[in-house]
C-alpha cells in the first residue's frame, strides 16, 4: 500500500508502515518506526529480558519474553536494585510495570513507572504453563 499526497505542486510518496522484508538500518529513524509500526508478533518478541546467572547455566538459555507475574530485579535507572513482579506489560509502548517501581505525582497520588524490559534481568520466571516450559527446554 502506497499513500500519496500533494504538498505544494510536488507528490510526496510514503511508503508502507511496516514491511517484513525490511533488514537493517544505520539511520536510528527507521530503526525507531520498524519497531513503533510493528505488528503483535513481532513487538512480542521485543519484550524479551535476560535471564539471571544461575537461570542461564540452569536452562542454556540467555533470555525469555517476560510475562505478568515473572519476579525481576532492575538493572538500570532509578529504580536499579528494586526486586517486584511485574504487574502490566504495555506491547504497544514496550514497557513493563514492576511492583515496588513508582513514581509520586504533584497531587500525591503514586502511578507505575514504565521501565524497558532490556532494563531488568529475570530472577524467577512463571512456569505455569506448559508452552512457557517448552520455551526455557527448547534450544
Amino acid at each position: 500500500m502506497v499513500t500519496s499526497w500533494q504538498v505544494g505542486k510536488h507528490i510526496t510518496i510514503m511508503k508502507n508502515r511496516w514491511s517484513k522484508n525490511w533488514g537493517t538500518s544505520v539511520q536510528a529513524r527507521k530503526q525507531r518506526k520498524f519497531i513503533f509500526n510493528a505488528p503483535a508478533h513481532i513487538k512480542r518478541k521485543l519484550l524479551a529480558s535476560p535471564l539471571s546467572k544461575t537461570l542461564r547455566k540452569e536452562h542454556n538459555k540467555r533470555s525469555l519474553v517476560v510475562r505478568k507475574g515473572d519476579t525481576v530485579k532492575v538493572l538500570r535507572g532509578q529504580f536499579k536494585g528494586k526486586m517486584g513482579k511485574i504487574t502490566e506489560i504495555n506491547m504497544k509502548k514496550t514497557r513493563i510495570y514492576v511492583d515496588g517501581a513508582h513514581q509520586v505525582k504533584a497531587n500525591g497520588q503514586t502511578s507505575a513507572y514504565p521501565i524497558h524490559p532490556s532494563n531488568v534481568v529475570i530472577i524467577t520466571p512463571v512456569l505455569s504453563d506448559k508452552k512457557r516450559k517448552e520455551a526455557l527446554a527448547r534450544k
